[in-house]
């Protein structure tokens, strides 16, 4: 008997998967939420693009008008200061002390509303006296006000022993007072009126022994700030 020594050969074919993949098709509803989702986020897209537009166009403008409209703070000017009879010795029963002041606007557009000025005069931090030296106005823009005030009598409370020490510091040639101008104050642009605030401008005035103010002090701007 013939035996022959080939192996079998298994006949090639087909590969069969014994785990074939299975696609799924999606529904016509699933692509329906599909679109209906892009197109929301692309309408929200388009109105947030929109708002940042809009308000980035409005800061710009109310920024030109603040650089066009930025108010600019009163500029107050010491003119003037002086107490006379600093050289008596017994002066403070006839004391004086005199002083002019000149407030600018220098604001092309804003005006101040001012309510009453008062002027109060501090020596060593301490007052010696105030008056009212204005009642309330308006100041337009691009002017200046002068400011005239006397203090004596009533409206100065000076001791014997306050004016020694005034004519002690005399004798070593200048003696430093402050002069607080003080008022209410609102800004005006066209038909808008700020708040009230409380305007301070502190005047530094030194006099000399005769008792009048010294030429380095003499139309010096007097810092302004508000509270």
């Amino acid at each position: 008997m013939y035996t022959s020594d080939r192996l079998p050969v298994r006949q090639s074919g087909p590969s069969q998967n014994p785990n074939p993949t299975i696609k799924r098709h999606h529904t016509a509803r699933y692509y329906a939420h599909r679109v209906h989702e892009s197109l929301t986020t692309r309408v929200s897209k388009i109105i947030c693009a929109t708002f940042l537009i809009l308000l980035f166009l409005v800061g710009l403008v109310l920024f030109i008008l603040w650089l066009s409209l930025r108010p600019h703070r009163p500029r107050v000017f010491l003119t003037d200061f002086s107490i006379p009879g600093l050289g008596q010795p017994n002066g403070f029963e006839n004391a004086q002390v005199i002083f002019n002041v000149t407030v600018r606007n220098s604001n092309q557009h804003i005006g101040f509303y001012y309510g009453k000025v008062v002027g109060s005069v501090y020596y060593k931090e301490m007052q010696v006296g105030y008056t009212q030296v204005l009642d309330q106005f308006y100041q337009e823009p691009k002017n200046t006000t002068a400011l005239n005030g006397v203090l004596s009598g009533a409206t100065l409370t000076v001791s014997s022993q306050r004016w020694m020490q005034f004519v002690n510091a005399r004798a070593q040639g200048r003696v430093m007072f402050v002069l607080d101008i003080s008022s209410d104050i609102r800004f005006k642009v066209s038909t808008w009126g700020s708040h009230h605030h409380r305007m301070h401008a502190s005047c530094e005035a030194v006099v000399g022994s005769d008792g009048f103010i010294l030429a380095t002090y003499r139309n010096k701007k007097c810092p302004v700030y508000f509270t």
